[in-house]
């Protein structure tokens, strides 16, 4: 836990690895998840690199396993994960693996495809069956071969087909509808008394390109064609994706091989199937026997096909996440070698590495682990190199306190042994969240919310979902459990469960008025000054009789819980500056203590926490029951009083029998006060480049007379001993300019000064959000919840259920998830802003180490540190 406070030190090493243990080796570290490469081949293509060729027959294999993972999916076969992770396998079990993937690869694709050819080779029997079936039906009703003069079956086809040409021709111009109707004057002018042969052909289109279809028949054909149509009831399977389409039977009758021939291309071009149909019943009935026997036989072929793919894929389900975590390890490791240097001797691997140095032995034991499954007789070497680049920050968590570190992460990553704000915000973040969300019965809902994932947390982290709004909820399940506890406890102090209140320790204030005059006076109130009230503080919170006050409720609880927004918001902000002075004294900062930390701080407490001062001698020296001077109507304006301190104006003339001042020698004090904080900025202003630039010029000095000391290089540059080397959180100004220093810790300084009124002023939030929260949960009781308790009986019983269903769901919608949510963005902009900006920087980089566990989890690559 020490480095959760404070990263933990980390060193850069060199690691000397014999060619055939290597890949152990690299192995072995990945299972512990300890070391963080650099690539010393930065300069080199990602495929000129040595082990390219290995890395591609990874990605080959990640390929082959992502399709039979696809078509488990397809088929809805649950995959064995045991929650184990297989050990890396040696580089010679590669060829089995590949030659395992291959073949399964190479058996589901030909399964596929013979499935596919069935699948499509059925649905064009089952489309024939269905044309055989229905074009019966039109060949009963119109018979192909007719004569214009004897069929009485040709006079009914006939009138059908002239009415609907006339019936289009009547949408049409009237040039086309004489050229229509002269056509067909013209047909039976030269053909009297003929036999009429027509053509036919029949087929199946999808539903809905059938409107389409049949007006483009109709206007390419001019009229000259004759469609019969009927729906195929039940889907059918499109063999290419498995859909299920609505199709639809046609047959087309025609005369003429012109218009068979444009016919067919129309049917060509809206995708329409055709398929051979006789024109004799007997043939017809014949046809279908035999379709329905093919038919019969396929289904069989199919379901064996189906049967052997689903034996095919549920051995590979067995396997396939240990398969998928076996390649993903090999892959990472070829990956992590490519980073490395062969030495000139081609028999050697020199890599380099960021480790922590608490974990130096664990890594060696972890490489000759791995020189030992290697065989080889060379042991690793591993040296400490010393470096002026920063390391990497790394803060040890665990699952408690990992969701806290990742929010402080998100504002940006400590600098190197720099002050981790993490291990505090875990009492700070969900106590500020309570402050404006304090309500008893929403903070239990919460709880138990996070309570729940708590408990089911192994069998929720196995379902991997890839939801993101459910992982981010999860993953922060130990601050939404605290933000739940500590909202119950701040409830407590409100007296609020749902917009009422708890009555246990009964209250303080007595009615001394008659039932007509309290019933009949929605605005009375009970006075402090005479017997309604006892005297004495509640035991524990607020009186329950601030619930049922209508007149004076908002108006005492806006007194009360600004104040507390400011003398919680001045606390914290003290704390943040005090925490400031662990880094000036672990980097050895000495100007930064003395010309920062110190007026910084006297600044905040002669000004603002004055402030905050002011509030407890009000809230003790006024009081009802007082006499003037100290009398609840001479208690001055706190505001007021504050702005006439920092202006140096003189309090106005208070009432009649009353004080401008709040205690003896106020005005003494307030203007002693007032100056040191003056004092305070020009010391921050100029204390830092004044005290440089004297180191400076005695550096000089004793650099011409040769006897220039460490020390006096690290007063010149101020941060003597700052972390061993590394720059760390310190104040590197040997490289600047003395303009570049003035500017920055003039605009620090106007940063802090100026901020120190607005971060002040920030913390109302806390006073507003809260007000906020509870007059909604006092809005939604008496508009939604109190309509079900109007009613009495039965009929109240069913109105209640339905307005308390209706209750739940704004509660929980509005209150709890978006109020929360609102309350956890404050929360967090306190921290970032009010609070961290006060000794945190942020300006490191996190420690990316090798680690197999994480790579799993990604699904991919190492990340790596590249040369600078």
């Amino acid at each position: 836990m020490g480095s959760l406070f404070r990263s933990e030190e980390m060193t850069l090493c060199q690691l000397f690895l014999q060619s055939e243990a290597a890949y152990a080796c690299v192995s072995e570290l990945g299972e512990l998840g300890l070391v963080q490469f650099r690539d010393l081949n930065p300069d080199v293509n990602v495929f000129q690199r040595k082990f390219v060729n290995e890395v591609r027959r990874c990605d080959e294999m990640e390929r082959k396993l992502r399709y039979l993972e696809k078509e488990i999916k397809k088929d809805g076969i649950p995959m064995l994960d045991t929650g184990e992770s297989p050990e890396a396998p040696q580089p010679r079990e590669m060829i089995d693996l590949e030659a395992t993937f291959e073949k399964l690869e190479n058996e589901l694709r030909e399964v596929n495809q013979n499935a596919e050819a069935l699948k499509r080779n059925f649905l064009e029997l089952t489309e024939l069956k269905h044309i055989l079936r229905k074009t019966q039906v039109f060949f009963d009703e119109t018979v192909p071969t007719v004569s214009y003069n004897t069929s009485s079956s040709t006079a009914t086809f006939k009138s059908r087909w002239r009415y609907g040409r006339r019936q289009m021709a009547d949408n049409q111009n009237e040039d086309e509808q004489a050229q229509l109707l002269g056509e067909e004057a013209g047909v039976r002018a030269s053909q009297p008394g003929q036999n009429l042969k027509l053509g036919f052909v029949a087929g199946v289109i999808l539903r809905e390109r059938l409107a389409a279809f049949e007006r483009m028949l109709w206007r390419a054909c001019r009229g000259n064609v004759f469609l019969r149509q009927a729906m195929i009831e039940s889907p059918l399977e499109d063999p290419s994706n498995g859909d299920q389409v609505y199709k639809s039977v046609f047959i087309i009758f025609f005369q003429g091989d012109q218009l068979k021939t444009r016919v067919k291309k129309i049917c060509e071009g809206f995708r329409a199937t055709l398929y051979p149909c006789p024109e004799a019943p007997a043939d017809r009935r014949e046809m279908a026997m035999g379709v329905m026997t093919r038919i019969e036989d396929l289904n069989t072929v199919l379901g064996q096909t189906q049967d052997h793919r689903h034996r095919v894929l549920v051995a590979a389900a067995k396997n396939l996440k240990n398969w998928f975590v076996k390649v993903r390890k090999i892959k990472a490791i070829y990956h992590t070698l490519n980073l490395f240097n062969l030495d000139v001797t081609q028999k050697c691997l020199i890599a380099e590495c960021w480790v922590p140095v608490l974990d130096i032995e664990t890594i060696q034991l972890a490489l000759r682990r791995g020189t030992e499954r290697s065989g080889s007789s060379v042991p690793p070497i591993l040296n400490r190199m010393q470096t002026f680049e920063n390391p990497p920050t790394y803060n040890r968590t665990n699952k408690f306190t990992k969701a806290f570190q990742a929010l402080i992460d998100a504002y940006g990553v400590a600098s190197y042994r720099e002050m981790n704000p993490a291990p505090y915000t875990i009492i700070t973040f969900p106590f500020l969240f309570a402050v404006m969300f304090g309500d008893l019965g929403h903070g239990t809902l919460m709880a138990l919310f996070g309570l729940w994932m708590i408990r089911k947390e192994k069998g929720l982290a196995a379902q991997k979902t890839t939801n993101e709004i459910w992982n981010i909820f999860f993953g922060g399940r130990y601050i939404i459990f605290l933000m739940g506890v500590f909202s119950m406890y701040t409830g407590l102090i409100y007296n609020d469960i749902f917009s009422k209140s708890l009555n246990i320790f009964g209250s303080h204030w007595h009615v001394n008025y008659n039932k007509t005059t309290v019933l009949n006076n929605k605005h009375l109130q009970l006075n402090p000054s005479t017997v309604d009230y006892e005297g004495e503080p509640y035991p524990f919170g607020m009186d329950p009789i601030w619930q049922v006050a209508t007149a004076n409720k908002i108006i005492f609880q806006n007194s009360y819980k600004m104040k507390i927004s400011i003398i919680l918001g001045v606390i914290h902000m003290i704390f943040g500056v005090s925490l400031s002075l662990h880094n000036h004294t672990y980097f050895k900062n000495r100007n930064a203590v003395l010309y920062e930390f110190i007026p910084q701080l006297v600044f905040l407490v002669m000004m603002f926490f004055y402030l905050a001062l002011l509030m407890f001698i009000k809230w003790n020296r006024y009081a009802a029951t007082n006499s003037p001077p100290y009398s609840a109507g001479c208690a001055p304006s706190i505001l007021i009083t504050f702005i006439d301190m920092v202006l140096g104006n003189t309090p106005k003339t208070p009432l009649e029998g009353c004080e401008s001042y709040m205690y003896a020698g106020q005005s003494l004090f307030q203007s002693l006060f007032r100056f040191i904080a003056l004092c305070c900025i020009p010391v921050m202003l100029l204390g830092k480049p004044l005290k440089i630039i004297q180191a400076r010029r005695q550096a000089n000095r004793q650099n011409l007379t040769g006897a220039t000391s460490d020390a006096e290089v690290g007063m010149t540059n101020g941060t003597a001993g700052g972390g061993a080397g590394h720059g760390g959180g310190g104040d590197n100004h040997e490289e600047e300019e003395l303009s570049e220093i003035c500017i920055h810790q003039g605009i620090h300084t106007i940063e802090f000064v100026l901020g120190s009124v607005s971060h002040t002023a920030s913390y109302l939030r806390l006073w507003a959000l809260s007000l906020a929260h509870a007059q909604l949960a006092e809005v939604l009781w008496n508009m939604v919840l109190s309509i079900g308790l109007r009613q009495e009986g039965w009929t109240g019983g069913i109105m209640l259920t339905i307005v308390f269903a209706f209750w739940a769901i704004l509660t929980i919608g509005i209150l709890v998830l978006m109020e929360g949510l609102s309350a956890f963005l404050h929360t967090l902009r306190l921290h970032w802003v009010e609070f961290q900006s006060k000794f945190y920087k942020g300006t490191g980089y996190a420690f990316q180490p090798f680690a197999f566990d994480q790579i799993i989890e990604n699904g991919g690559t190492p990340a790596v540190e590249g040369a600078e």
